[in-house]
């Protein structure tokens, strides 16, 4: 071993290269090693989805080569190389699982855009406020002629005898949501056949490059498109074993709704089956604002509650038959039955992410329990990350996974480092120190839940909620012991016919949640608009909370740095000036003193206000007819406008759209001085020779434009080259 000797003389002083001391570091930590191998699991998720293109299958098997590597490097005892040859493997695993669900599934199509005749089988029925919505598989569908076609026959292969299908007759084999017309009286149950006449269309790009996929969300739902009733559904009953739970699920909300009208009724019904379209806008809103709407996602609370009312009740009803109590271990039983009610529960309300992690960890829990070991812990949320990116690699990306796992990993992390204050807290367990702990842990709870969700509200939807935990401190008591087990024992109850007892009481709770909902949203600045966080950014506060949340050493604390630098990371990220959406009805500028938006009829509010979130931003003015306006960046007449970024400084030419039966808009050549971009919501000629333009037909090709305007001109980045060529983007037209 190479040393030197100690300035006094002593013994020589070993050297410790970094590498090594890296080593004993991470050894030191042995145990949380471990956490880190889902984390792992992500990141070659993340490296799936965000290339450009699909990759070759072989890199799959290619990208594989390190599991067998790891357990190798195990065996042999090398721990350190063997833990990173493990995150080599995971990250390897989860990129190839992403790849193997991809290739799993019916690719998407581009749909007829005249209207058909629409036959499928009902596989789930939605209540919405007016009206409802059906999703249909074994689509098949023919196009319906117009009135100077001739009517469409069907032939008979004369050498086969098969049936030659007409022309733009097809099959589906992804499903469909269709919605029917508020007055139409049909009411179809899951596994009834429907047809009617409907207009198709596929699912949307993403409201503007960089924004949410609409598309490659249906794709991993087996989702083909949409579809509106253009006339009355006719229903010819059926029997579909496969949508028994669908069924049950919509005689359940059926019967909910009859007892409990209204808003009331419909939250009772998404807090039992986990479906929110019935719940009215207004209190949606309200829900949002106020830092509730945790509460209309069934999740870890919901299933906790579930769970343990059914824990407590089978132990009391064991205690009270002694020669039963005395001879068979009721808590084993009563975890058991809690679990297969759990998975009920699961079941009934869809299998949505935060309940397939709720219930992975539920399922290590009682495994725990019944073993006597510590239930809760980093490691049973470790391996709940792991099952649902497993099941669903695709979840990764959404906001349901990102904000229930920070959650849960915030509060169990906070928990361990609190656990010694508060145990010291409780003293010889006198109620007024039981009270004051409980009232500090529900804030200390909301808090937690609150800080470690901000940033990803932030970035899926630029808000934030600044009156939370004082909403949640009045709702979750009042939804934890009030309304969740009277809507358990009102399903007890349901086949009876009794229901009513149990749903009059969880009506009065629904009440008083939605009465504290509106009345926290009323407060000043409850929700306000931020600017947006970047992805780089996210990534910065993800991996800070990973470092500060799954160490135990002191060096967790280096994650504060990254969390508070990707929270920061909205005031640096350059935001695109002008927007334009994929049918170029809606054309948005943003300057300093706010964003301009022309509309032409038919554009969509829905687009519209997911710009503003992308943009934090509040509302919107038109743009005007004429003059100056936003200091003179935007100036206007009857045919254009030119807008600015900064004084003097290159413009960007918008062509005013002049109607259906008007001339194709034409830049005047003396104002093509200076213009760095043409904009157009009708189809243009190169109006200004030499300068590039966005017309209707460039976003029919490519989809939604972003343009970025600096000193050298406009930058344009479109839909179509943000995403790139995967499997859920739609061909070009």
């Amino acid at each position: 071993m190479s040393g030197s000797v100690s300035p006094a003389g002593g013994l020589p002083v070993a050297r410790v290269s970094p590498l090594a001391g890296i080593a004993a570091a991470l050894a030191s930590q042995w145990d949380r090693l471990i956490l880190w191998l889902p984390v792992a699991m992500g990141l070659g998720i993340a490296l799936y989805f965000a290339l450009p293109e699909e990759p070759e299958p072989f890199w799959a098997w290619l990208l594989l080569i390190p599991l067998p590597l790891a357990l190798l490097v195990r065996l042999r005892g090398f721990s350190l190389a063997a833990w990173g040859a493990g995150l080599a493997a995971a990250a390897g695993l989860g990129f190839a699982l992403a790849m193997l669900q991809t290739a799993l599934r019916a690719p998407l199509t581009l749909l007829p855009e005249k209207a058909v005749m629409l036959t499928g089988v009902v596989q789930a029925v939605e209540l919405l406020p007016e009206g409802r919505r059906l999703t249909l598989g074994g689509i098949r569908a023919i196009a319906v002629p117009s009135r100077d076609e001739p009517p469409l026959a069907t032939a008979i292969d004369p050498g086969t005898g098969k049936v030659i299908p007409p022309p733009e007759a097809f099959t589906m084999e992804r499903t469909l949501r269709l919605r029917l017309r508020a007055a139409d009286p049909a009411r179809p149950e899951p596994g009834d056949s429907v047809t009617l006449r409907a207009l198709l269309r596929e699912p949307s790009a993403p409201a503007y490059p960089g924004g949410w996929d609409f598309q490659r969300a249906a794709f991993f739902a087996d989702q083909g498109g949409s579809a509106q009733a253009l006339g009355p559904a006719e229903v010819v009953p059926g029997k579909d074993g496969a949508a028994a739970f669908a069924g049950l699920r919509a005689a359940i909300e059926a019967r909910i709704t009859a007892a409990l009208p209204g808003a009331e009724g419909a939250i009772s019904a998404a807090l039992l089956t986990g479906g929110t379209s019935a719940i009215p806008e207004a209190d949606l809103a309200a829900m949002r604002d106020s830092g509730l709407a945790h509460l209309l996602s069934v999740s870890g609370l919901h299933i906790a509650v579930v769970m343990g009312l059914v824990f407590a009740v089978t132990r009391f009803l064991v205690a009270l038959i002694p020669p039963i109590a005395l001879r068979w271990d009721s808590k084993a039983a009563a975890v058991l039955l809690g679990l297969v009610a759990g998975g009920a529960y699961m079941v009934l309300t869809g299998n949505q992410v935060p309940m397939i992690r709720s219930f992975a960890m539920a399922a290590l829990v009682a495994l725990g329990v019944l073993l006597g070991r510590r239930a809760i812990s980093l490691r049973t949320l470790a391996f709940a990350a792991v099952v649902v990116l497993a099941v669903q690699p695709f979840a990764l990306l959404g906001p349901s996974f990102q904000m229930s796992f920070a959650a849960v990993l915030a509060l169990i992390a906070g928990w361990e480092a609190m656990r010694g204050r508060l145990a010291g807290l409780r003293g010889e367990g006198q109620w007024w120190r039981l009270l004051l702990i409980g009232a500090a842990g529900l804030v200390f709870t909301s808090v937690l839940a609150g800080a470690a969700t901000l940033p990803y509200g932030l970035y899926h939807f630029g808000r934030m909620q600044l009156y939370g935990v004082a909403a949640n401190a009045i709702a979750i008591p009042l939804t934890s012991f009030l309304v969740m087990p009277a809507g358990m024992l009102a399903l007890l109850l349901m086949p009876f016919g009794l229901e009513g007892l149990a749903l009059w009481p969880m009506g009065l709770g629904v009440q008083g949640v939605l009465a504290t909902a509106h009345w926290v949203a009323a407060w000043p600045g409850a929700a306000m608009a931020a600017p947006p966080i970047p992805l780089w950014g996210l990534g910065l506060v993800t991996f800070g909370m990973l470092w500060l949340c799954l160490w135990r050493a002191r060096w967790r604390l280096w994650g504060l740095p990254l969390i508070i630098a990707g929270m920061a990371s909205g005031l640096f990220a350059r935001q695109p000036d002008l927007l334009v959406s994929g049918d170029a009805r809606l054309i948005a500028l943003r300057t300093p003193s706010g964003v301009m938006v022309q509309r032409v009829s038919g554009g969509s509010a829905f687009v519209r206000d997911s710009w503003l979130r992308g943009w934090g931003e509040e509302g919107a003015e038109p743009m005007p007819s004429q003059g100056e306006a936003a200091a003179g960046l935007v100036n206007c007449n009857e045919l254009f406008c030119q807008l600015r970024k900064v004084p003097g400084g290159p413009s960007i030419l918008l062509l005013k759209a002049l109607g259906r039966r008007g001339p194709h808009p034409v830049a005047p050549r003396e104002v093509c001085g200076g213009v760095a971009l043409v904009v157009s919501a009708e189809p243009v000629d190169e109006s200004c020779p030499g300068v590039p333009f966005i017309d209707r037909f460039s976003v029919w090709r490519e989809g939604p434009f972003a343009v970025w305007l600096g000193p050298q001109g406009a930058r344009r980045l479109s839909d179509r080259a943000d995403r790139g060529d995967r499997p859920w983007v739609l061909p070009t037209p």
